[in-house]
């Protein structure tokens, strides 16, 4: 039987929380004089309202919760805030509920895109709220949920585990310390590139904002042109501090705890980094040899434009789908990658690739010797049955899902570029998909509604891994 008081309860502190965070653009809307202060205002009474409400019904001296109820609490989570985090654009005029939702869950799960246009003269209130949402969906919001978790008696750590991919031990001993680590850690990273922005050539407005969306690997500006409205300066400071949202935020934890950095000690964070520069500096050579491009202008453009796709951060830079079709078939398998688990990014995962090259290299040593006994090790250790078959089911569910998205936007009346990049980007969480429509240099506004909310679903997906919603629909799930 499922929780529900606890569930209630909460569902209600996730919801306080949001209300709480939708005061930081009231107060924008304020000082500016704009007219979403009514917007913001109606949004923060009916979220709090019903905090309120599920805090009172679902309040209990004992809440507990088993694992089936930590699956359906991380999905319901995701889902209900993105419905209450919707209104203000909702309110907000020219925005219907299906573009509002889709830009929400466009925002919470940090894929980046969007349906909205005219982004350099649109209320500060609006753009702060977008870029808030994508830094709490991030990590800043799972970070709060570990921290609050564990004083309700709650495994909170069980809930972090869900929600990211990270199937490591955890070195920090007591998951309060840890989430306030994580927390002041990313608070700091925020802080470091926000300033790296300003020195760079940025308001402070617009710093502020690309810290947020560049940390989360979100993808958010404050322009149309996205970051190719700011200097190379910003182009590289972007391209660092994406990068360093790829890495597992638990690596600077350790680093700062332990006061030592051991990079290279971790298989996925040196083939992370290896791969990113090895396929920048690929990418680079050809725009400089065959493009008659700079070098400087090749390596500042190719290590922005696959940081951003292979963290699937999603800035807009240049239209990479001009550069050829060498470029858009790199890009097109650039956005499965995803980096390091742990991290703020969606897609694969580096570790997965890993795992499975280690697999293969396993058969076919047992192909060579059908009598020997092989065992391959990831990071020391032993890669067991039970990681083989959560690696088979997610790349399985991982495409299925994919094909089901493009069948869709296919009979939705979409161009089969447009179909199956769209559904990639979606459970990828990447942002821009190819071709004119979604590509770079265009949004999803055009999309028929259906398409829209299929999207969203992808991207709800692709946020939770995939396993954490697809256990939901197991008949065995609601049995007992």
């Amino acid at each position: 039987m499922l929780n529900i008081r606890p569930l209630l309860f909460i569902l209600g502190v996730f919801l306080s929380t949001l209300t709480a965070f939708m005061f930081i653009p009231l107060l924008f809307a304020l000082i500016y004089g704009e007219e979403t202060v009514g917007a913001f205002m109606i949004a923060s009474l009916a979220t709090g309202t019903c905090a309120s409400a599920c805090m009172h019904q679902g309040h209990s001296d004992r809440l507990r919760l088993n694992i089936r109820d930590m699956f359906l609490l991380t999905s319901l989570t995701w889902f209900i805030v993105s419905l209450f985090a919707a209104m203000p654009f909702t309110l907000y005029h020219g925005i219907n509920y299906t573009d509002a939702f889709f830009e929400t869950m466009s925002g919470i799960t940090t894929t980046g895109s969007t349906v909205l246009s005219g982004l350099d003269t649109m209320d500060h209130s609006i753009l702060i709220w977008r870029s808030l949402l994508q830094w709490l969906g991030g990590i800043g919001f799972i970070v709060m949920a570990v921290a609050i978790l564990p004083f309700l008696n709650v495994g909170g750590m069980r809930l972090f585990r869900t929600e990211s991919s990270d199937w490591s031990d955890k070195a920090v001993p007591r998951t309060q310390d840890m989430a306030k680590q994580l927390f002041l850690v990313y608070i700091g990273l925020t802080v470091a590139c926000g300033l790296a922005y300003h020195a760079a050539g940025m308001n402070w407005f617009q710093a502020i904002n690309h810290s947020m969306t560049t940390l989360s690997t979100g993808g958010y500006s404050t322009s149309d042109r996205s970051m190719a409205a700011f200097s190379n300066g910003a182009h590289w400071v972007g391209t660092l501090f994406m990068a360093a949202g790829g890495l597992p935020l638990l690596m600077f934890v350790h680093t700062l705890t332990q006061r030592s950095v051991k990079i290279w000690d971790d298989a996925q964070v040196k083939g992370y980094l290896i791969f990113l520069i090895t396929i920048s500096g690929s990418l680079a050579f050809w725009l400089w040899h065959d493009q008659g491009m700079a070098l400087a202008d090749a390596l500042r453009l190719a290590s922005f434009n696959v940081v951003s796709v292979v963290t699937t951060t999603g800035y807009g830079l240049t239209d990479y789908t001009s550069w050829g079709a060498l470029a858009n078939v790199a890009f097109l398998f650039l956005m499965f990658a995803g980096s390091c688990s742990g991290s703020t990014s969606g897609g694969i995962k580096i570790f997965r690739f890993q795992i499975a090259i280690a697999i293969m290299r396993e058969q076919l040593k047992q192909q060579f010797h059908p009598n020997g006994i092989f065992k391959e090790r990831y990071n020391g250790r032993a890669i067991t049955e039970d990681i083989i078959r959560s690696l088979i089911a997610f790349i399985l569910l991982f495409m299925l899902v994919i094909v089901i998205l493009s069948v869709i936007l296919v009979m939705c009346g979409l161009d089969p570029t447009t179909s199956l990049s769209g559904a990639i980007t979606a459970v990828t969480n990447v942002g821009p998909g190819l071709g004119p429509v979604i590509g770079p240099a265009g949004n999803f506004a055009s999309l028929p509604d259906v398409a829209k909310w299929s999207l969203s679903i992808g991207m709800l997906l692709g946020r939770l891994e995939i396993l954490t919603v697809a256990v939901l629909f197991h008949p065995n799930f609601w049995k007992y």
